[in-house]
C-alpha cells in the first residue's frame, strides 16, 4: 500500500517545520549558554573532589567516595556563575547586574542546616544543585531582560531584583526548600530513567538530533545530566556503605553506548583508516586521537556525518545496539555497574574501567567496538563507492 501522493507535500512541510523548531531551540541563547557553561562547570567538580579529598579522613577510596556529593555542590555553585555570565550578554543584560543577582538568589536558596559549613552545604546541595543553578541563572537573566525592556535599565533592574529575591526569600520564610523540592521532582524521573527503555530513548533522540546538525547531548543536558548524575551519586554512596549498586543507567553508562562520541563513531574511524579514498583516510587520521577521547565534532562536520543519509543509518542504530548490549550485560551481572562518574574525555577503554572498577568493563568496551565495526562496515563500503564515483565525475569535469 503506497502513501497518498497528495499527502507528501504536507508531510514534508511538517518534517521541515519540526527540524526548524528543533534548530531554533538548539540555537536559542539559553541553550547556547548551557552548552558552553556545563563543560566549564566540571572544573568545579574536579576542584571540589581534590579539595574535599585533601581535607577528608580515611583511606583514599573512602575519601574519594565521600567527596563526590560535595564536589557536585561546588560544580553547581560554579555553574550558576558561569551560566549567568555567559547568558547575560546574549539577552543584552549587563553582567555587572545579572551576576551578583543570580549569585545572591542561589545563596539564599541553599539548604542551610544547623551548622552551615562549606562541606555540609555542598553535600546537601548535591546533584540537585545543577537543576537549581540552571533554573536560577535562567530565571534571573530572563527577569532582568523582561523588566529592563519594560521599565528601562535602572527601574527594570531594581524591579527584577525585587521579584527574584522576593520569591526566593518568600519561599524560605514559608519553610519551602528549593533543593528539597527539586529532590522530590527528580525522584520519579530517576525511577523512570533507570530503565532500558529510557536509555534507548535518550540515545535515539541524541543521535537523531545530531544527524540534522543539532548537538543532541548539549540540547538534553539541562534535563538529562542532573537526573543521571543523581543516580550516579546513589551508586557511589551505596558502594561507600557496602551495599549493592542500585542503578544501571547513570552518566557513566553512556561511555559504553558512545565509544568515540555520539553515534559510537570510534569503529567508523578505524574502518576509514583503511579506506580506498584518500580524503576519508586523511579525515580518519586527523580524528583518531580526538575519537579516543570521545570528541568527534571534527568528524561530524569534516566527513561529514551531519545530513549524511548513508552513514546516518548506522550512526543511529549502532549506539542503540551497544546501549542494549551493555545494559543487559550489567543487568545479568556479567559486568559491574558504574560506581563513579568519569568524564568522557578519559581515553577508551580506561574510562569504562575507572567507572566500574571491573576489568570485564574493558572486555565489554572492546566487544562493543567490534560489534560497531561489523555494523558500520557495509555502510562504509557503500559510502566509499559514492565518494569514488564523485571523484571520477570531478576528474572528468576537470
Amino acid at each position: 500500500m503506497t502513501a497518498d501522493p497528495s499527502l507528501v507535500p504536507a508531510r514534508n512541510r511538517l518534517i521541515g517545520a519540526l527540524i526548524r523548531a528543533a534548530r531554533a531551540v538548539a540555537e536559542s541563547p539559553e541553550m547556547l549558554a548551557i552548552r558552553r557553561s556545563l563543560p566549564v562547570s566540571f572544573i568545579g567538580l574536579a576542584a571540589g573532589l581534590l579539595g574535599f579529598m585533601a581535607t577528608g579522613a580515611g583511606t583514599f577510596l573512602h575519601r574519594f567516595q565521600a567527596s563526590f556529593p560535595a564536589a557536585f555542590g561546588i560544580m553547581s555553585a560554579l555553574l550558576v556563575i558561569v551560566l549567568a555570565f555567559d547568558l547575560a550578554p546574549r539577552r543584552k543584560v549587563p553582567r555587572s547586574v545579572a551576576l551578583p543577582l543570580a549569585c545572591a538568589a542561589f545563596a539564599l536558596a541553599l539548604p542551610y542546616g544547623e551548622r552551615p559549613t562549606l562541606g555540609a552545604l555542598a553535600t546537601a546541595l548535591g546533584s540537585s544543585g545543577l537543576f537549581l543553578a540552571i533554573g536560577i541563572a535562567l530565571a534571573t537573566v530572563a527577569a532582568l531582560a523582561l523588566a529592563r525592556a519594560r521599565f528601562g535599565p535602572i527601574r527594570g533592574s531594581l524591579a527584577a531584583a525585587a521579584v527574584v529575591l522576593g520569591v526566593v526569600v518568600g519561599l524560605r520564610l514559608c519553610g519551602i526548600s528549593l533543593t528539597a523540592a527539586l529532590d522530590i521532582a527528580i525522584a520519579p524521573l530517576g525511577h523512570l530513567g533507570d530503565s532500558l527503555g529510557a536509555l534507548l530513548v535518550i540515545v535515539l533522540v541524541e543521535t537523531l538530533l545530531w544527524t540534522i546538525g543539532i548537538h543532541g547531548p548539549a540540547l538534553l543536558a539541562a534535563v538529562v545530566l542532573p537526573v543521571y548524575v543523581n543516580l550516579q551519586l546513589a551508586n557511589t554512596q551505596a558502594l561507600a556503605h557496602g551495599r549493592p549498586l542500585p542503578h544501571i543507567v547513570t552518566v557513566s553508562m553512556f561511555l559504553f553506548a558512545f565509544p568515540g562520541g555520539a553515534g559510537a563513531t570510534f569503529p567508523l574511524v578505524l574502518l576509514l583508516l583503511r579506506s580506498r579514498v584518500v580524503r576519508l583516510r586523511r579525515v580518519a587520521f586527523a580524528t583518531l586521537l580526538p575519537s579516543l577521547a570521545n570528541a568527534n565534532e571534527p568528524l561530524m562536520f569534516g566527513l561529514p556525518l551531519v545530513l549524511n543519509p548513508t552513514l546516518g543509518v548506522p550512526f543511529v542504530l549502532v549506539p542503540l545496539v551497544l546501549a542494549a548490549v551493555s545494559y543487559e550485560a550489567m543487568a545479568l551481572g556479567w559486568v559491574a555497574r558504574p560506581a563513579y562518574y568519569i568524564p568522557s574525555t578519559i581515553p577508551l577503554p580506561l574510562g569504562a574501567f575507572f567507572a566500574t572498577r571491573d576489568w570485564r568493563a574493558i572486555v565489554l568496551m572492546l566487544s562493543n567496538v567490534t560489534l560497531g565495526l561489523a555494523m558500520y562496515a557495509p555502510f562504509v563500503r557503500a559510502f566509499e563507492r559514492q565518494e569514488l564515483a564523485r571523484e571520477t565525475i570531478r576528474r572528468k569535469a576537470a
